[in-house]
């Protein structure tokens, strides 16, 4: 599908949009009138099941399969939304891995290299992207990082590695943001907390959610829709005057 003029709509490419917060978010971003670029990297059922989500509610959807920690990757995912959607005004950098829960001292080693290759590196290759191809069109534009509560608690005994991980992404968040604030481009961030998704079995712990939620002052777990809201008015003209925040929704932790 070609473009023969810039739509009126946002267009906003989310990662890891596959399942879980990813897939929330473009539901809302869609409700809120985005169209939605869909990223993920293996699980083409559910990326489908949610692209019919989001036509469901008249929004265009188009769904890439794409390691973000991959130049190449990257490149061929951005190319897709600009063929496929037209000029992107709007990106989630969304996915993410943490790697098994375990101690530093017995993780393993390509838990720590796929963790830093998908949150940093793959981050920042995607907020590269994204900066020249808004700046090539000249209409400015967001970046959400979805970061972590965990950058701030550190994760002891966990994922401290993950952690890290996330605290680089918020000072990533910072920098960008003084670096595009002349070019009309916002970068913020959304730390999200403790929220009831799969990660948890991916990670080992199924059933951590409800084993966590008497530590957290809301006495629960997130819900992905609600981390979706918080990324919806970072990306939306309510928070135009926003730009350099990490916004932290953990219910209260």
């Amino acid at each position: 599908m070609s473009h023969s003029a810039p739509s009126a709509r946002p267009i906003t490419l989310v990662t890891g949009g596959s399942r879980g917060i990813g897939a929330a978010t473009c539901l809302r971003l869609a409700q809120d009138g985005h169209d939605v670029a869909l990223a993920y990297l293996r699980d083409s059922t559910a990326a489908e099941e949610t692209a019919a989500a989001v036509r469901a509610v008249g929004a265009r959807c188009l769904t890439v399969r794409a390691d973000t920690s991959e130049e190449a990757d990257v490149d061929r995912l951005f190319d897709a939304v600009a063929d496929g959607l037209g000029p992107l005004t709007g990106l989630v950098n969304n996915a993410g891995v943490t790697g098994r829960l375990s101690p530093l001292a017995e993780a393993a080693t390509e838990d720590l290299r796929r963790v830093l290759d998908v949150n940093v590196l793959g981050t920042l290759l995607c907020c590269r992207r994204a900066v020249r191809d808004m700046t090539a069109h000249g209409r400015g534009g967001a970046i959400v990082n979805i970061s972590s509560g965990a950058a701030t608690l550190g994760s002891p005994g966990e994922y401290v590695h993950y952690a890290a991980s996330k605290a680089a992404v918020d000072t990533l968040t910072l920098g960008l943001s003084k670096e595009l604030g002349p070019d009309r481009i916002r970068v913020n961030g959304v730390a999200p907390g403790l929220v009831d998704t799969d990660m948890h079995t991916t990670m080992g712990d199924p059933d951590r959610p409800s084993r966590m939620a008497p530590q957290i002052p809301l006495r629960r777990a997130g819900e992905p829709a609600e981390i979706a809201a918080a990324v919806a008015w970072l990306l939306s003209p309510e928070a135009s005057y926003t730009t350099g925040t990490v916004l932290r929704v953990a219910g209260g932790r």
